[in-house]
């Protein structure tokens, strides 16, 4: 017997798809123009710390001055946590004290509370989770915030993979009783196959929570990432007081978060009377222990992804936050080189070049709006310019380009590299297109994984199979689901990574198209795309299996398996053929 082939395993440096030609991209939306501030701005970012933040130089020199110094301000981050971790209520308040919003929502509010504006979807609010990634866009100490919430839960985590590829940073939360969970491990690996820095907030002090050292300790032998404490809890669960600063030997009260209270040291009285009095000996050692024994905090060390600095906090208390907030606007990374098929893209260059990794449909259900989230990777963007669809080679108009606040929208009359933009459009733009002023280059690294849940969906009203049909379409290019057309003329079958998104799926076909569904097992149970160096010899396998054979929405051809054992059975009789369960864009663009 031949041996095995070895099954492709997922990587997360997947080229950008680039598919077949198709019509010329219109953007015909009516809306209004709105006045966006000058930005010209050749101020400094105030560091509000006591760390010197390193000047951001790129190795190519900037062709345009005012691109250089918009891009100097740019801050892309994700939010990324295990579910109930705390993550949607810190976006909230990082919000709130960016001064976005006056007044923040909890999640799995009471009836009159207000919800949080990162959860604007339906069900999100009804189950009190996060199910698509908001993108919300404000200004905060002269840097301009893109600040984009992932879901947590990991039936979505393709959404949240895609999302990590359009940041520059991410703020991994932790909750302080549980430390790190799997869904935070998972993240966290995707964060450094791509080198995104990660600065950890350890959330829900003001609850029971694990010694400090504890959780530092797991954050460095489960991530294999040094950790800086920046600030230490003063307390915790009920006698949570508040948090010291050790670079600028200085307190923050739980009670008064606004104001910082400059102390002598550790054994400053002031300091020491916020603790009760049989907790004093025990905090003041854990914390000498602590200034002295952690590594300090190197600005180098964790934009290279070796070092996560750590906080310290409570977001439902509103505590801890604006130090976070602080430290993203001194610490993190304005927008850094993107690595395209051709060469190193530097966000300088004055030539606009961007990336779609991520598409909305019906964010306005009046008007069955889709809109394409754009990652801006280099130069200016310019409203009415326009841009080449790099996969047709096409022009496409960019007249009312737009920045999002969930789901509230303002016209973005220009945006710059790392800034991310909604780009209204009728079905053109997908998931992984690249846009240019010109250049034929194609950027890597969004991945389309394959599902683990394969479905067919049963109709109750069979006269509306052909809206049905459109839904799914629609609902597929935007990544709800995986569409999979079988070869033999059955109906359709849907791929999910996780059961809750069949829910998700189910609620907004019936909210959003009026088509209540239901769901059948079907009787393949994995599948994978195929490719081979020999064409003949890919033809003959999908002649040779037309029942288990389907194609994807983008025609790449797919092999449906009953069961693990049969696809393994596949993979050695037949040696040249791949077996692929991530999907290759550039690939598909090269068919």
């Amino acid at each position: 017997m031949r041996p095995a082939k070895k099954l492709l395993n997922a990587t997360l440096d997947a080229p950008v798809r680039q598919a077949a030609n198709e019509p010329e991209y219109t953007d015909d939306q009516d809306t209004d123009d709105q006045d966006t501030d000058d930005q010209d701005n050749d101020d400094q970012v105030e560091i509000p710390m006591n760390t010197p933040a390193l000047e951001r130089s790129s190795s190519a020199p900037p062709e345009n001055a005012q691109v250089a110094r918009e891009v100097k301000r740019r801050r892309t981050f994700a939010i990324i946590s295990h579910p109930d971790a705390g993550k949607t209520t810190l976006t909230e308040k990082l919000l709130l004290f960016g001064g976005a919003i006056q007044l923040a929502g909890e999640v799995k509010a009471k009836k009159n509370a207000q919800q949080t504006r990162s959860d604007w979807m339906s069900i999100e609010r009804d189950r009190g989770i996060s199910v698509v990634t908001s993108v919300m866009t404000f200004e905060y100490a002269d840097c301009v915030f893109n600040l984009l919430d992932t879901p947590g839960h990991e039936d979505f985590s393709e959404d949240t993979y895609r999302t990590l590829t359009a940041v520059d940073a991410a703020v991994m939360v932790i909750d302080a009783a549980k430390g790190i969970e799997a869904r935070t491990r998972k993240l966290f690996e995707v964060c450094r196959l791509r080198d995104i820095p990660i600065v950890t907030f350890i959330n829900k002090l003001d609850r029971e929570a694990r010694d400090p050292f504890d959780l530092l300790d797991e954050i460095e032998k489960t991530l294999a990432l040094d950790t800086a404490p920046v600030t230490w809890p003063i307390g915790r669960g009920k006698s949570f007081a508040g948090t010291y600063d050790f670079a600028t030997k200085s307190v923050r009260r739980l009670d008064n978060d606004t104001e910082v209270m400059p102390v002598s040291g550790l054994e400053d009285p002031t300091l020491l009377a916020l603790l009760p009095p049989f907790e004093v000996a025990a905090w003041q050692e854990e914390a000498m222990l602590a200034e002295d024994g952690c590594k300090k905090f190197d600005l180098a060390a964790f934009r290279e992804g070796h070092l996560t600095p750590v906080f310290f906090g409570s977001a439902l208390k509103n505590f801890g936050v604006r130090d976070l907030i602080d430290a993203m606007a001194a610490y993190a990374p304005s927008p850094r080189g993107q690595e395209a098929d051709k060469r190193l893209v530097e966000a300088s260059e004055a030539k606009m070049t961007g990336f779609v990794f991520k598409i909305q449909a019906n964010m306005d259900p009046n008007h069955r709006d889709r809109i394409a989230f754009m990652r801006i990777c280099s130069g200016r963007l310019q409203r009415g310019m326009k841009a080449k669809l790099v996969r047709t080679g096409k022009p496409v108009p960019l007249n009312t380009p737009q920045f999002f606040f969930a789901q509230d929208r303002s016209i973005a009359d220009e945006a710059f590299a790392g800034d991310v933009v909604g780009l209204p459009n009728h079905g053109t733009l997908r998931i992984g297109d690249t846009l240019t002023e010109g250049e034929d280059i194609v950027f890597r690294g969004v991945p389309s994984f394959a599902p683990e849940i394969l479905r067919r969906i049963t109709l109750q009203d069979a006269m509306k199979a052909k809206k049905l049909r459109e839904a799914l379409q629609q609902l597929a290019e935007e990544g709800v689901v995986q569409l999979f057309v079988p070869n033999d003329g059955s109906g359709a079958i849907v791929g999910v990574v996780g059961a809750l998104q069949l829910d998700v799926l189910a609620a907004r076909l019936k909210g959003e198209y009026g088509l209540p569904i239901g769901y059948e097992i079907s009787r393949f149970t994995l599948c994978r795309w195929i490719t081979s160096e020999d064409p003949k010899k890919l033809e003959t396998f999908i002649e040779r299996h037309g029942s288990a054979m389907a194609v994807d929405l983008d025609g790449a051809p797919v092999f449906m398996a009953p069961s693990p054992f049969s696809l393994q059975y596949d993979a050695e009789r037949y040696p040249d053929i791949t077996f692929s369960d991530i999907k290759d864009y550039q690939r598909a663009a090269d068919r």
